[in-house]
């Protein structure tokens, strides 16, 4: 090769390195024009992996895929691996003799003989990050030469559209940071969606968020009721972006199980009784930005696998259709329960609990970060009286209640108390006194009949009570009273279950509904 040709090589592959933004598509560019203008084979950049301590081919030119996957080496390992330990260019004038040599792509053929291969490092500051390597047939020792002196100045000038590639994805991680910083800083600031406190334990949420807003990552949001969980996958959804698209909210307890299938994938006309037109699911809707599954733990199994389809295969179809339709998605899930325990249970799939849990962010119950109790509670009562039009206070005393209180009902609880109280503010501060029977209240406080003795002093005792408590409030509505408590009837309906109370309740009700000369009070 004469030197005119050198250059004109060197002067195609420096048009190049502007879009070294698009690494992919320059580094196959730079082997296009290797191949065009040289006439070389199999023409590979190999690059150390610093996780896996392995080089590997990370762009070829005449390499099928999975050859081109098949080309990973140990630094100890063939010819490959002795060019960048030693730093130096390697030529094999006949591959057949050359016991180094392993073609461990496996894409030589016999008919390819005679072959040569010319190898050199990459080297960036003295230190190689890869190894660039092609093949010639029919070679003579001039040409070699000559391949292995243009091949040294390529690997030069591939070392530089490398590291600007670096520093560019370094300099725009560090942008995307701070923006979402920003972006964060003023959803607080405008009065934007955004978690109130700063307790450790909360900062330890916010961090996490940040780091996993910007990704497509799945994640599963863990805490129980009234924690703000909601809120927690709003933020993330606001701070990523799909920020401008569809947020989709599903609770997978509150609606009937059999309408959930048709609630989450949709459904064609006739596809059930009653379905007189097709609606697309909650999956179609959140199309392009994010679905939020709240009580995931609900969800009931024949159903878990066709989410597991929508997490692996990005692809559903409605019900009463063979038509797939593929989704862009971003799923965010929440539970209150165990989930590895419904696992062992047999009541979830293992396989989708793995495939929900890449992210998981635990959010804190309010007991677990007290120091945040009195800034939410004027975070509420501020919007509260902006709501009502009215102002609240509280006494010292009152204050220090609500500073020791268990909170079982977490933020959820909080927030509707302080609409409670501002709806019933007379125009004097908010005294203990007035607060304790809101807060908890003994079974015997609540009921005019005995109802089942919890165990004393445990947390079961507590959630008793607050449950009693809540019905006795609600006239015995279950309805009304799990809203109150922020949970489905679902889940107030098997909580009476457990501690053995639907029949003490339903006798309730029945003194309630007569107490009342029969009139209806479901209202």
């Amino acid at each position: 090769m004469d030197a005119n040709q050198d250059l004109d090589v060197l002067l195609r592959i420096a048009t190049h390195i502007d879009q070294a933004m698009d690494l992919g598509n320059t580094l196959e560019a730079v082997l296009e024009t290797l191949a065009t203008t040289l006439g070389l084979l199999r023409i590979t950049i190999t690059l150390y992996d610093e996780r896996t301590r392995r080089l590997a081919i990370s762009r070829s030119h005449g390499l099928t895929p999975e050859e081109r996957q098949r080309g990973i080496y140990r630094l100890d390992e063939g010819v490959t691996g002795a060019i960048f330990r030693q730093r130096q260019a390697f030529v094999v004038p006949d591959i057949t003799t050359e016991p180094l040599f392993l073609d461990k792509t496996g894409s030589r053929r016999p008919q390819d003989i005679p072959l040569a291969f010319i190898g050199v490092p990459i080297l960036l500051h003295g230190e190689p990050i890869g190894v660039l390597s092609a093949d010639r047939a029919y070679p003579d020792p001039e040409r070699l030469e000559a391949d292995a002196r243009t091949l040294s100045i390529v690997a030069t000038l591939l070392s530089r559209i490398l590291a600007l590639h670096k520093n560019v994805q370094k300099k725009l991680h560090t942008l995307e940071q701070e923006n979402l910083r920003l972006r964060s800083q003023l959803s607080r600031e405008t009065g934007g969606p955004s978690l109130i406190g700063k307790s450790s334990r909360l900062r330890e949420v916010e961090d996490m968020i940040e780091r996993v807003a910007p990704t497509r990552a799945t994640v599963l949001l863990l805490g129980e009721s009234g924690t703000g969980k909601t809120l927690v996958a709003r933020i993330i959804h606001d701070l990523s972006d799909r920020a401008q698209r569809p947020f989709v909210k599903v609770n997978c307890a509150a609606i009937p199980e059999n309408l959930l299938e048709s609630e989450l994938f949709g459904h064609e006309k006739g596809a059930f009784t009653g379905a007189t037109a097709s609606r697309p699911g909650r999956f179609e809707e959140a199309h392009g930005g994010t679905i939020f599954l709240d009580e995931i733990g609900e969800l009931p199994l024949p159903l878990q696998s066709k989410l597991l389809r929508v997490l692996q295969e990005r692809e559903m179809e409605r019900l009463g259709s063979n038509a797939t339709r593929k989704v862009d998605v971003r799923i965010i899930s929440a539970t209150n329960r165990d989930l590895e325990e419904l696992v062992r249970a047999g009541q979830f799939r293992n396989d989708l609990f793995y495939r929900i849990n890449v992210f998981p962010i635990h959010v804190p119950a309010l007991r677990e970060r007290p120091e945040d109790i009195l800034p939410l509670l004027a975070h509420f009562q501020h919007r509260a009286e902006q709501e009502y039009g009215r102002s609240l206070s509280f006494t010292a005393e009152a204050l220090h209640l609500l500073e020791g209180y268990f909170w079982p009902g977490n933020v959820r609880e909080m927030e509707n108390l302080v609409e409670r109280l501002i709806i019933l503010n007379d125009g004097t501060p908010v005294t203990a006194a007035r607060l304790r029977p809101l807060l908890r209240l003994a079974p015997e406080q609540v009921v005019s009949s005995p109802a089942p003795s919890p165990t004393p002093g445990s947390l079961q005792e507590m959630e008793q009570r607050e449950l009693l408590a809540a019905l006795e409030r609600c006239h015995w509505i279950q309805q009304q009273a799990a809203r109150e408590l922020g949970i489905t009837p679902r889940q107030l309906g098997y909580r009476l279950r457990k501690y053995g109370l639907e029949t003490f309740v339903a006798r309730k009700r029945l003194e309630a509904i007569a107490s009342r000369g029969g009139e209806h009070v479901d209202r």
